[in-house]
């Protein structure tokens, strides 16, 4: 566990995973509500590490902090990307870099993919619009991501039901979509979410994409 200093204060990194043959590095960060121990989380941690991932679970400094409340968007996208200078700085980042996380985290790892030239996105839950709000839609967020795309998104998520992605990602390339038993919260079926996710993965891994630390 290490604990990379931000412009909010410090983060924490834990890291899981095998030390030598590592497929790529996995960088998960949490919701809004909860932290890096939610039940989707560790499911994704366990079976990525397991299939060869070095995964780095990101605390964001708030939480690290003992607050209840997430800062901004633009807060935590500051916080993130330094968290990721400090582990490329350190020469953690090996092979394809896949950003990812639940909810919030999620929305994070899309707005960073572009700067941190990361290979893959990994949303777990993607807020896709408030729940109950469909006209306030982050959709963008989604679209704007140019490289390849996995969603797991719970059948019953208020935030954003599989279907709903379905029509935001109909026609793009490199994005995939598996809908999983559950809420927001994907607590119904880690396991199954975390079969999914590591399915997605498998995608990456297989083309060796080149990370900013270094060819794959």
């Amino acid at each position: 566990m290490t604990e990379p200093a931000t412009p909010l204060g410090p983060a924490r990194v834990t890291a899981t995973g095998p030390a030598d043959g590592v497929v790529g590095t996995l960088v998960l960060g949490h919701g809004a509500g909860g932290g890096i121990d939610s039940a989707d989380l560790l499911a994704v941690t366990a079976a990525a590490a397991a299939a060869g991932w070095r995964v780095l679970r990101v605390e964001q400094p708030w939480r690290v902090a003992g607050r209840r409340i997430a800062p901004a968007p633009a807060q935590l996208d500051r916080a993130w990307a330094a968290v990721l200078d400090a582990l490329r700085n350190g020469g953690e980042l090996t092979g394809p870099l896949v950003l990812g996380g639940r909810s919030a985290g999620a929305r994070v790892a899309c707005r960073s993919a572009v700067g941190q030239q990361a290979a893959a996105v990994l949303c777990l839950a993607f807020p896709l619009h408030p729940p109950g709000r469909p006209e306030r839609s982050r959709a963008a967020e989604l679209t704007a991501v140019p490289v390849s795309l996995v969603v797991v998104q719970g059948e019953r998520d208020a935030s954003g039901r599989p279907e709903e992605l379905a029509a935001v990602l109909s026609g793009r390339a490199g994005a995939s979509l598996y809908g999983v038993p559950g809420d927001h919260a994907l607590t119904a079926a880690p396991d199954v979410v975390a079969v999914a996710a590591v399915d997605g993965l498998g995608g990456v891994a297989r083309r060796r994409v080149p990370s900013p630390s270094g060819p794959a």
